[in-house]
């Protein structure tokens, strides 16, 4: 057993707060030391062991998951994907495993695939009943990776690449957290974030009951919910929430891989701890209008005169491109360099909950041929819902909102982080089952007494599902709210699959689209069989639910489970229990909205494939997991979901060649910085290099990009990467099938960076006449910020 902490309160935070930064790390440590008073005798309930892993896919040719938009075709980073785990264990007993991924959703094949790893590798310890896989539901990761064919159609089928990353990464972010399992404390903290999500279908919403409504105060909900891990040794080694907004900052037109508002939260909160070593100061304003990292918590800041700088600098002229081991990449990052050696890797994950009808385009949604707001029922311009765009917070700049929305999460986490003092103590447990949503029955009470038998429905897509959000608007001239469709796209539809008059009966009042459910060739187009899954860890009870609940759908769920929970159990939970939504989890099954959203036939409820009944159905059968989980009985596991692994197919064409010019190598710099160059914090500092595709290597754990300090007169330390939000890494071909491909990168300088000489360097791969891959960098002449 380690040591164990007495928890700070948030006053000696407070205290010893503002001069974090500015204290050497033995002396930062000596004051923790004193203030949680180690030495104490262990009173952990739970051994904690958290884990992150890279998971970004290929950046080039692979459509982008989320919008449906075939031409939105991955070509860079904008900043790196992640899985990040946490397990919690009884010393003696049950644990749980949770992941957070910087992917869109969760994947049944992914989820499928994960598990016969652990199982190979630790037997029936992790399995589908205590491991969940969450989706962030970021717009801007490649596709792929799902195993039903309406979710990859768009990417051309079945990308390999993209899903064996995401398999990879989230084994090896579980493999850290089960190495990392020490004593430890989990504290829980909640609070409202009013400003990172407004509802986008606000006349579906109106549609529940004015008694239910009147019972909130907002249409969506803005409550965060944090975990705080506190390991016995060294203190707070991370933090996990679940707050609802949707993972479209970032527009149906961007190329660059990126988690998002959601991501780039996870990589503030994990800058801003790691840069305080031990992120015990609440973050400054201007720490968080940039990456909250400066480059002096790396190197000690040399003052020389400007003059002396550009001599510096103009000795310094870009190189020509070289060969590379494979490492090289990997051992320049950034982030190694700002942890102490022997202290656990902090890990903060900024979890999804009952997203559905929640957009981060908080300015609401407005035309953009005349400025005006769109229609409210129909989110159209003059009829036309290509037209109706949500704005964010940076509108136009779709980076600063995701910034904007992102730091807003961040800065609320870190509030929860530094004020949690509730202790989460209590059983460890969890309960799943499979279910074939297809045809699940539902007892439902009637109005003037006794109950009815409904049934879901296979699944099926409505007509205004292909209209798109306001989000990411679709084409054609399909509207949301619209429960009747037209006999064109009906004469389409046909040509696909015609559904049957009982299909058309389930799912009134839906016109339907697209009868997935249905559609078995070459392989099943939608799921039928979906897994729903409870996990406690004492007073905390974390929902896993495969899609994305509306704001009300998921208010009925908890608060159904609520209720069980509380009203038996032997008071197991004393009326004190946190309860939250984790959407997207280990499978993907779309939108569930209440009977009376479904109505409406919006987006979200034309995207709600099992029929009216979806939400009740789910609401019974969690019931019966959380009866389970109180009187300690297990559940029926049900039908197991297919394996399509061996039936998918893949039309994307794989890597023939890369090229240059004659004289030219891998790594040249095409367009340079300008000679003898001095700019400011603010100003963007652009270089191309001639580069290769980077399917070639995803280069998983390492970087692109670099930007690099020159430190004293001949070292070199890297001080920024693919991992931060200040860095873009670029990739582009000058027609379609060119063998020759360019890397632009482009680096914002922060106001946090410190004056000196940098440059920037490029990372990559090459394919060869006969398939072998060859590394190589390349930098660019030295520039002088000042």
């Amino acid at each position: 057993m380690g040591v164990a902490m007495e928890e700070p309160s948030p006053a000696a935070w407070d205290g010893i707060g503002e001069s974090l930064t500015t204290l050497s790390s033995y002396t930062i440590f000596d004051k923790l030391d004193k203030i949680r008073g180690r030495g104490v005798a262990s009173a952990s309930d739970y051994l904690v062991g958290l884990g992150s892993y890279d998971i970004t896919g290929p950046a080039a040719d692979v459509n982008m998951m989320g919008y449906a938009n075939s031409e939105q075709i991955a070509s860079g980073v904008h900043f790196r994907l992640r899985a990040r785990s946490f397990i919690v264990a009884e010393p003696q007993g049950n644990r749980v495993v949770f992941v957070n991924l910087d992917a869109c959703m969760a994947s049944q094949l992914v989820t499928i695939k994960v598990l016969e790893r652990l199982k190979a590798r630790y037997g029936d310890l992790y399995t589908e009943k205590n491991v969940a896989i969450s989706g962030i539901h970021t717009h801007a990761g490649p596709g792929g990776y799902l195993q039903y064919i309406v979710y990859i159609v768009t990417s051309l089928g079945f990308v390999r690449q993209s899903f064996d990353v995401i398999v990879d990464g989230i084994e090896q972010s579980i493999i850290q957290a089960h190495e990392d399992l020490r004593p430890g404390s989990i504290f829980v903290n909640k609070g409202e974030l009013l400003d990172a999500g407004v509802n986008r279908s606000p006349s579906a919403y109106l549609n529940n009951t004015a008694l239910e409504r009147s019972k909130y105060k907002y249409d969506t909900d803005k409550e965060m919910t944090l975990l705080k891990f506190v390991d016995d040794e060294w203190g707070p080694v991370g933090s996990f929430n679940w707050f609802a907004t949707h993972g479209t900052s970032m527009s149906r037109t961007n190329a660059l891989i990126s988690g998002d508002n959601k991501g780039a939260a996870a990589r503030f909160m994990e800058d801003w701890f790691d840069q305080n070593n031990g992120g015990s100061a609440f973050p400054h304003e201007s720490e968080a209008n940039e990456n909250p990292r400066r480059v002096s918590t790396i190197i000690p800041v040399v003052h020389e005169n400007h003059h002396e700088l550009l001599e510096l600098a103009a000795s310094f002229q870009s190189s020509a491109g070289k060969p590379a081991t494979r490492y090289l990449s990997i051992a320049r990052r950034v982030r190694s360099a700002l942890r102490l050696a022997d202290r656990p890797k902090f890990v903060s994950a900024f979890c999804q909950s009952n997203c559905g009808d929640v957009s981060p385009n908080v300015l609401g949604a407005f035309c953009t041929d005349t400025g005006l707001p769109c229609d409210f029922n129909l989110s159209t311009c003059g009829g036309k819902n290509e037209l109706c765009y949500g704005r964010g917070p940076g509108y136009p700049d779709e980076f600063e909102s995701t910034r904007i929305i992102g730091e807003r999460q961040f800065k609320k986490a870190a509030e929860l982080f530094n004020k949690a003092s509730e202790q989460l103590k209590g059983k460890v447990d969890y309960r799943h089952a499979y279910l074939d949503f297809s045809k699940l029955e539902v007892t439902l009470p009637k109005k003037g007494g006794g109950s009815e038998v409904v049934k879901t429905c296979p699944a099926a897509m409505g007509f205004a599902f292909a209209a798109g959000t306001t989000d990411g608007p679709g084409a054609f001239d399909f509207k949301q709210g619209d429960n009747k469709g037209n006999a064109f796209w009906r004469l389409v539809r046909d040509l696909l699959k015609t559904p049957t008059q009982e299909q058309v009966d389930c799912q009134q009042p839906k016109p339907i689209l697209l009868d997935t459910g249905e559609m078995k060739k070459p392989y099943d187009w939608a799921p039928s069989i979906l897994p729903i899954q409870v996990l406690r860890i004492g007073q905390l009870v974390i929902l896993s639910v495969p899609g994305e609940f509306t704001t009300m759908a998921g208010r009925r769920l908890r608060d159904a489970v609520r209720t069980v929970l509380t009203s038996g159990g032997n008071g197991q939970f004393n009326g004190n229990v946190h309860i939250v939504i984790a959407g997207l989890t280990n499978t993907y099954s779309q939108y569930v909205t209440t009977f009376e959203e479904y109505q409406m036939q919006r987006y979200e409820g034309a995207s709600t494939l099992y029929g009216p009944h979806t939400l009740s159905a789910y609401i019974q059968e969690f019931k019966k997991l959380a009866t389970a989980l109180i009187s300690g009985k297990p559940v029926q596991p049900g039908p197991q979901p297919p394996d399509l692994l061996d039936k998918q197919i893949s039309l994307l064409t794989p890597v023939a060649l890369d090229s240059t010019p004659p004289g030219v190598s891998f790594g040249d710099v095409s367009t340079d910085v300008p000679q003898n160059a001095t700019f400011k914090r603010g100003d963007m500092v652009t270089v191309v290099f001639w580069s290769a595709c980077p399917r070639n290597d995803l280069m998983t754990e390492g970087t692109f990009s670099l930007v690099e300090i020159l430190h004293g007169k001949d070292s070199w330390i890297p001080a920024y990467d693919d991992d931060d939000f200040c860095l873009r890494f670029k990739w582009s071909r000058p027609f379609k099938l060119s063998a020759r491909s360019h890397a632009t990168i482009e680096w914002r300088i922060p106001v946090s960076a410190a004056p000196g000489v940098y440059r920037i360097k490029h990372f990559g791969a090459s394919k060869g006449l006969l398939g072998a891959i060859h590394h190589f960098t390349g930098s660019s002449s030295a520039v002088v910020v000042a």
